[in-house]
């Protein structure tokens, strides 16, 4: 089977690398893939969002199944695009992609169909916005209604904090708007819950904690995602029945009015607050860094599962999970997520190599003559499964402070509210 991976980060790193270990593959293609997709597969050049040249490499190289790692093609309809050709390929299609695209789109999902959420104002002009602000308690949630990399959220706690984030949204800072989102704020613990489906049916996919903002202590900007750990603190058994009956089956509910079905990962973004879930977001897609690490505790062929999930098969597909905690500590560019340099050499980065509890995922890095270069804000991904998350946390900083790369910077509190509490 040949397997063609969409993407550039480190979700694709880690698709390819769960993917590789599979019998039944004999070839992958990384489209573009990054400095580590390389070892593992073959980089492919090629821009994915031109769909033509894409079923043209596709159609020649006799590609399989083609697996879909970021949001912006799948909003764009990369999906329907190859269907339409006869591709298998592993994602939503870009009706129901809207989940991610709009998030004005999820939300009137939610006022019709009674998923709990936080209250929301949409606002379709400056003028709109401040006079809503007028009548706002604060802390509230501004929110960019477009594709913005994970940064168009903004957390206001001042009148001029909202406004700021009002004007940058309308003035283009994400891409052209006509339409903002402003959220009451809501108090809890987040937590990443992902399901997979075939269509028909679906299974839930484990869950994660993600730590967004820059800073130590979550403080600072947000980001893409500074690390994660896997499975949440937060899951149990009566809140996941909770998820599933309040959020998922209403949502794909929805999708079924929509005539429409969902294929591929989806990942709700939620609140938990006395033991009660509140949808904040969906992402259609793996989340980055939670890919890197959900991904190494399956325990049976991921080959195996998408193949089912492309065939209507999920049903009769199990999904096996290792008794393991896992970690994921991103290691950043300097000034990210503001300026950094680029082309700057990692040295000594080829001395590491994933192992059966190890692993190096890149994200922003490209292979030149046998050595690899920074060329994004968030670079390489270390991840660790072991027993507890104190001692993935001690492994991972051990490996990051061996690489000891000057222009590189890292959370050091990782699961801070797991292990330090």
């Amino acid at each position: 089977m040949k397997i063609a991976i969409i993407g550039s980060g480190g979700r694709e790193h880690a698709l390819a690398h769960q993917l590789s270990k599979s019998k039944r593959i004999s070839k992958i293609y990384s489209i573009p893939g990054n400095g580590g997709t390389n070892e593992i597969s073959t980089n492919i050049q090629l821009n994915f969002n031109n769909f033509q040249s894409l079923h043209d490499f596709i159609n020649k190289e006799r590609i399989d199944l083609v697996i879909v790692g970021p949001e912006k093609p799948l909003t764009e309809g990369i999906v329907d695009y190859l269907e339409s050709k006869k591709i298998k390929v592993f994602g939503p299609r870009k009706k129901v992609a809207q989940l991610e695209g709009s998030k004005i789109f999820t939300k009137k999902i939610c006022e019709k169909f009674n998923i709990p959420t936080a209250k929301f104002k949409i606002c379709y002009s400056k003028d709109d916005s401040f006079e809503y602000l007028s009548l706002s308690k604060f802390p509230l949630v501004v929110k960019a209604d477009v594709l913005a990399a994970g940064k168009g959220v903004y957390i206001c706690k001042t009148m001029d904090d909202a406004k700021t984030a009002i004007n940058e949204i309308f003035d283009g800072k994400f891409g052209k708007t006509d339409q903002l989102l402003i959220e009451e704020f809501l108090e809890g613990d987040e937590m990443s819950f992902f399901i997979i489906s075939d269509g028909n049916s679906y299974k839930t996919f484990n869950t994660a904690q993600d730590h967004k903002r820059v800073g130590e202590g979550d403080k600072g900007k947000n980001t893409g995602g500074m690390g994660a750990y896997s499975p949440s603190s937060l899951i149990n058994e009566d809140l996941e029945k909770k998820i599933l009956e309040k959020i998922i089956d209403p949502t794909f509910k929805a999708i079924k009015e929509m005539d429409d079905k969902y294929i591929g990962f989806l990942y709700a973004g939620l609140m938990i607050k006395n033991n009660e879930p509140f949808l904040i977001e969906y992402n259609v897609r793996m989340g980055d860094p939670e890919c890197q690490t959900i991904l190494p505790l399956i325990d049976n062929d991921l080959v195996d599962i998408i193949d089912a999930c492309c065939k209507s098969k999920l049903e009769k597909q199990d999904i096996k999970w290792k008794n393991k905690k896992s970690m994921c500590i991103v290691l950043c560019s300097k000034g990210y997520p503001d300026k950094y340099k680029k082309d700057i050499e990692i040295e000594n980065l080829g001395k590491f190599h994933s192992n059966e509890n190890n692993f190096i995922f890149h994200a922003g890095t490209k292979k030149v003559d046998d050595k690899i270069y920074a060329i994004g804000g968030r670079v390489i991904n270390f991840v660790n499964i072991s027993d507890s998350f104190s001692s993935s946390r001690k492994e991972i900083i051990k490996k990051i402070e061996k690489l000891n790369w000057e222009n590189g910077f890292y959370r050091s509190d990782i699961g801070y509210k797991v292990i330090d509490k």
